[in-house]
Formats: C-alpha cells, structure tokens, sequence
C-alpha cells in the first residue's frame, strides 16, 4: 500500500478559478439555499483576496440565458483576467482561459463554479490532465439537486481531485493563527455569524487586558 502524502494548499503556489458564477445560472443552484450559497461563493472570493492569490473570472455565453458574472465578484477583481467564453462549456477548451491560468505559474489549482457537475468538474478533470493539482471547493460550488453533486463529487474524487470547503480552504492557506490572528478573524466573521461572535469575544478581552494597568509591587516591610 503506497504511504500517503499530505499535499495541503500552498499560499504562494496556488491560484484561484471562479468558474460560472453568473446571474442565470445561480438560479439552477437547488443544492445550496441561495443566501448560504451566495455567501460561500463570497467568502471563497474574499479568502483568494486576501492571501492575494491570482484569480481568474471566466463565464460561458453570458449574452444569452446564463448571464453575466455575479457583480460583486467582479467588484472584487477588478483587474483580474476575465474570460468570456463564447460558447465553450468546458472552460478548458478555451484557449485564452487556459493560457491565463498558465500565467499564473502556479501548480495548485482552486475550483468553484456553477454548476458543479459540468462547468466545474469538466474544467477540474481537464486541470488535473493537464497536470495540475486541483482543489475543488464544494460549497461554492452548486448544481440541481444533491444526486447530481454527489455523482460529479465522485467523478471527481476518483481522477485525484480534493474536495474542500471554504472555509478549509482559508485555514490551510493560513496555517498559523499567529500569522495574523485579526486578519484571519476578520476575513472568517464576515461570512460565518458564530465566527463574529468569537472575534468579538476576543477583542474585548484583548483590550482589556490592554486596559488594565500593572499593580505596581507591594512595599517591602522589612
């Protein structure tokens, strides 16, 4: 039986692909409530944001029923490569798309998209052809039903792709709190409610503990 090997995401070899996230299409998503799913495709944006890792924005046909790319993500890439394909459903096949990705020079590949059993896992088994590590993030990532998630989960799994959540995600990018405790707080509370509890929590114990000033020591007696 061959050892395994924990092949954990790299902040400084990994790129993100937004694949689909487009108007029309976030209406097919029934896996997902639509607030939740929004917020997790938000959050995974705010996570690449934050450990700035290259971001690619690619949508499929979007002059016709499928829509234009999700605003609030192109708000928070402004300048980032944005690929719209004219008619390709595997973003692979699209040779602009796959040339950005290359430019990145980056070997880890993080996927999400709409919808997770054809835009995402066509372009996820193409990556992984081509040789590249890919880390599909299931919950930015939605489809018709759970039938259909979980098949293309397996399909997935089985060609080598780890499925991940955002959340995941953020923290093995980040690997050590100490790296930067409020940075990292702050990026979790803004999508995750209980999150914010716990940051708010920790603040105020922080600055109290700033707050209090040292006992001075008690006078000797002798």
């Amino acid at each position: 039986m061959a050892r395994f090997t924990y092949n954990r995401l790299d902040k400084n070899n990994a790129a993100v692909l937004l694949v689909d996230h487009q108007t029309g299409l976030l209406s097919l998503v029934k896996d997902f409530g639509a607030t939740d799913f929004k917020n997790n495709v938000l959050a995974l944006a705010s996570t690449a944001k934050f450990f700035n890792l290259p971001t690619i924005l690619t949508t499929s046909f979007e002059q016709g029923p499928n829509g234009p790319m999700l605003p609030e993500i192109k708000q928070l890439f402004p300048d980032a490569p944005y690929i719209a394909r004219p008619g390709q459903i595997n973003a692979w096949d699209n040779q602009d798309f796959v040339k950005v990705v290359e430019a990145t020079g980056k070997k880890q590949l993080i996927i999400a998209g709409i919808v997770t059993d054809v835009c995402v896992s066509f372009c996820a088994l193409s990556a992984v052809e081509a040789g590249y590590d890919v880390f599909v993030v299931t919950d930015a990532s939605g489809t018709f039903n759970e039938v259909c998630r979980d098949a293309a989960w397996s399909r997935m799994s089985s060609a080598g792709v780890q499925l991940v959540n955002w959340f995941s995600v953020a923290c093995e990018l980040h690997r050590d709190w100490r790296n930067d405790v409020e940075g990292l707080g702050s990026l979790l509370a803004g999508y995750i409610p209980d999150y914010k509890n716990l940051m708010t929590s920790y603040s105020a114990i922080q600055n109290g503990a700033a707050a209090t000033p040292e006992k001075a020591p008690a006078p000797s007696r002798g």
